[in-house]
């Protein structure tokens, strides 16, 4: 709020890009299923639970600050972009906040979800033949001596332990979040959390049955990284009338099978896929595929593919490993010839030399050979100059040398294969490349996830008890189905209309693919402003003037103007 000279003054509130959002989320019928499963049963209640999860999702969306922050965010805004009424941002606080998430774990949240996802799937028209899975960690912080599983009002709540920890932070504990996507649009459809020591393999027949449930019918395709390739999940999904693909894992029997046919039998590659080049003066990205002529040993289609960039990174990367591993060796031998080396039995030189080359990554192409030789000196027992009665004494010392070898047998089996990949699957009806095509949008769901650990800054979290953070974390998919329904719906208006792009990037630079997170960057400096009298009665509203890319941008979004001209649009 500023003062200007005389009786009046001028307040400003922020508008941002809540419209944006708000207007997905009424498409979504947020506050509707909030409601529902959330209800204001208690009159003591001067804020509903629902509003105030409302509030906590668009938070996360338009950039996540802390729940104890949450008021002093909200402060900030025109209440009404953020569903309140006048004087109700005062009641956002942490125990609010907190006593909020304890009512959303302790309800139907199954039936939330569900109720939310079929109602975007009909309501947005998404499809669900193709829904990809993956899981990520999240990173707490704290001891939680009481996050044992144990049960709140007949719900399990999640253990936080120690596990895979996929920030690569193993001091600290963990829970595990198990999404699910759509192939059209990478939307969110489903999510799990489970314990922070659970492995991957285990989570795939829960979840298919999940999705067998949520979409109505067993025949989409399922599509999940290395994790899925055993016997008890693809079995599962066979059986029970699901397709899959999936990536045979390197060791497993298809794949050292294929690799040691390879050595003898010259494969007769498909082309599947073609791109330009990362960059304009690199050759085109090609992807050949070649069904193996056995099957996997419990009778699925085995489809090879080969990429030529991974060809390529494959031999570099090897090449990297060989150079690291005989600077290791070499190391070693600096080591060894040194007067003052602690390494003095040939045991503690190979052990030495293997460690290094583990270190190095290079054990499987470089190997070593260690020589042992005997120095023999003569030194003279007493101190002083040699005469024609000087008395040496012989001394004897154990020399080791090491020399590097490298394992050319090795080097050229493996280039036999490089940038080769096994896919599994038992769909008999699809190509080959489609089998690709299907495997290749997998990255989009790890997108889902940097989002989740980027923008929408997931970890680490504070809060004190594991089911209000398994609350926050259905907050967490709620927004970022918000967030994907963005993106699939600009995308989407780009390709109908045939846009290469919009100028989204510093100096109007144009950007083929927006994200919810750039695109709603536009916004955040939206304002309204409002000349008071006196009398706190509101002389003139100055409504905020749009710039054409952000005219541009709701056109695309299908959102009207006046999102941004009118109080009561929200």
């Amino acid at each position: 709020m500023m003062t200007t000279p005389g009786p009046f003054t001028l307040r400003s509130q922020r508008l941002g890009c809540l419209p944006v959002v708000s207007f997905f989320l009424t498409r979504m019928g947020l506050a509707e299923h909030l409601r529902t499963y959330l209800p204001a049963a208690d009159a003591r209640l001067r804020l509903a639970p629902a509003t105030v999860i409302e509030v906590l999702v668009r938070n996360i969306v338009a950039g996540h600050r802390p729940v104890y922050a949450l008021g002093e965010w909200a402060a900030g805004y025109e209440p009404a972009v953020l569903g309140l009424g006048s004087g109700e941002t005062e009641l956002l606080n942490d125990d609010r906040v907190g006593r909020t998430l304890d009512r959303l774990f302790d309800s139907d949240r199954a039936s939330l979800i569900t109720t939310t996802v079929l109602g975007v799937m009909r309501g947005f028209g998404i499809e669900t033949t193709q829904l990809h899975n993956d899981s990520t960690t999240v990173t707490v912080t704290g001891n939680y001596p009481d996050a044992d599983g144990r049960d709140r009002g007949g719900q399990p709540t999640p253990a936080i332990r120690q596990g895979h920890n996929k920030d690569f932070r193993p001091d600290l504990k963990q829970l595990l979040f198990i999404l699910t996507i759509s192939a059209d649009g990478a939307v969110p459809i489903a999510y799990r959390v489970a314990d922070g020591n659970t492995v991957d393999d285990v989570t795939h027949v829960p979840t298919w049955d999940e999705l067998c449930a949520l979409v109505g019918r067993p025949d989409f395709l399922y599509v999940a990284d290395s994790k899925l390739c055993s016997k008890q999940a693809m079995g599962h999904i066979h059986s029970h009338g699901g397709r899959f693909v999936t990536i045979v894992p390197h060791g497993r029997r298809e794949d050292t099978w294929f690799r040691d046919w390879a050595q003898t039998h010259a494969p007769a590659w498909t082309e599947a896929r073609r791109a330009p080049g990362a960059r304009h003066s690199d050759p085109d990205r090609i992807w050949r595929t070649f069904q193996a002529p056995a099957p996997s040993m419990d009778g699925y289609r085995v489809i090879w593919v080969h990429s030529s960039s991974k060809a390529a990174r494959d031999a570099q990367a090897r090449a990297a490993r060989i150079e690291a591993g005989l600077a290791a060796i070499e190391a070693v031998q600096a080591r060894l010839a040194s007067p003052k080396t602690r390494i003095k039995t040939q045991v503690a030189a190979e052990q030495t030399a293997s460690t290094a080359l583990q270190a190095a990554g290079a054990t499987r192409w470089v190997g070593f050979t260690i020589t042992e030789t005997t120095e023999i000196a003569h030194r003279q027992e007493n101190r002083g100059r040699p005469g024609a009665q000087t008395r040496y004494r012989r001394t004897e010392k154990t020399v080791f040398t090491i020399t590097a070898t490298i394992h050319a047998d090795k080097v050229a089996y493996d280039a036999v294969t490089d940038g080769c990949f096994p896919l599994i699957t038992n769909d008999t009806a699809m190509t080959a490349a489609d089998v690709l095509a299907a495997y290749h949008y997998q990255p989009n769901l790890e997108r889902r996830n940097h989002l989740l650990k980027g923008p929408q800054e997931v970890a680490p979290v504070y809060l004190e008890t594991a089911h209000r953070i398994e609350a926050l974390l259905l907050c967490h998919f709620l927004a970022m189905l918000t967030e994907a329904l963005i993106e699939r719906e600009i995308r989407t208006s780009m390709s109908n209309q045939g846009l290469a792009g919009i100028p989204l990037y510093p100096e109007l630079r144009n950007c083929p693919a927006p994200t919810a997170p750039r695109i709603l960057e536009i916004f955040n400096d939206i304002q309204r402003h409002q000349l008071i009298d006196h009398d706190g009665q509101i002389v003139q509203t100055f409504e905020p003037e749009l710039t054409d890319l952000q005219q541009q941008v709701l056109d695309l979004l299908h959102i009207p103007t006046n999102v941004y001209n009118s109080t009561e649009a929200q």
